[in-house]
């Protein structure tokens, strides 16, 4: 009789967790793609080899839109079927694909370049450049060089200090609502103690009008740490 038959969707739950575990395993391979990128910046600066890891960053992000348009597709459907309560039960795989072909109709290359890990991996990139870029040879550019070099080991050696601590960072983490960058651990303690408070807690950075910082904002900042442990190196091996 017609309202008699329930539908079960435990198993299309299940595919659903399954799926998102896939998500964890891709972003973990943006992670990785990320820091060999940034490896062969640090160490050989082959521009062919960066290229190919961000190459390989857009497959990632295909695979990862991709994911996300049939997960997409799987919830309307089922969120529809509890809306409309067929008396029959319907052709879930066909609805599925339907919103699933429907979704991918819609995408553009620049979809890709909006992925966050993406975006991440790009700004990541572009400070390991500066850091560790190729510079010039020749003897008549070498004092300018130095003159620079030096400005710029003490605006990083400033950069180096974490705004709550005023200590050396050395898991540093970037806000990137702001831009600012903090200890880890140092940051993370003031948001739990604001929450605690039931508060927002305040980008702790002198002049900054951020009042919300949240943990979901805050990213690792790779290319700093990584310019922190050259610069602590090069420090190091002066006699």
């Amino acid at each position: 009789m017609p309202g008699d038959s329930v539908i079960s969707f435990n198993c299309v739950d299940s595919s659903l967790s399954s799926l998102k575990n896939c998500q964890s395993y891709i972003n973990t391979g943006m992670d990785i793609a990320t820091n060999v990128a940034l490896d062969l910046v640090e160490n050989c600066n082959d521009v062919e080899e960066v290229n190919s890891m961000e190459s390989v960053m857009l497959e990632y992000a295909a695979m990862d839109r991709e994911l996300n348009h049939y997960m997409q597709a799987v919830e309307a459907t089922v969120q529809q079927i509890k809306q409309d309560k067929p008396e029959n039960i319907p052709d879930l795989k066909d609805l599925v694909k339907k919103k699933f072909t429907a979704l991918e109709s819609k995408n553009d290359d620049s979809d890709l370049q909006r992925n966050e890990k993406y975006i991440h991996f790009m700004e990541q990139l572009k400070r390991m450049r500066k850091q560790f870029g190729p510079r010039s040879n020749t003897d008549a550019n070498e004092s300018i060089e130095q003159i620079d070099e030096d400005i710029a080991v003490t605006q990083s050696q400033i950069n180096f200090i974490c705004p709550i601590t005023q200590m050396e960072m050395q898991k540093p983490v970037r806000n990137r609502v702001c831009g600012h960058t903090y200890e880890e651990e140092a940051i993370l303690k003031i948001i739990q103690r604001r929450e605690n408070q039931k508060k927002k807690a305040c980008c702790p950075k002198i002049g900054c009008s951020h009042l919300d910082v949240k943990r979901s904002d805050l990213v690792p900042d790779e290319a700093l740490k990584r310019a922190i442990d050259s610069q602590n190196k090069q420090t190091q091996s002066i006699p």
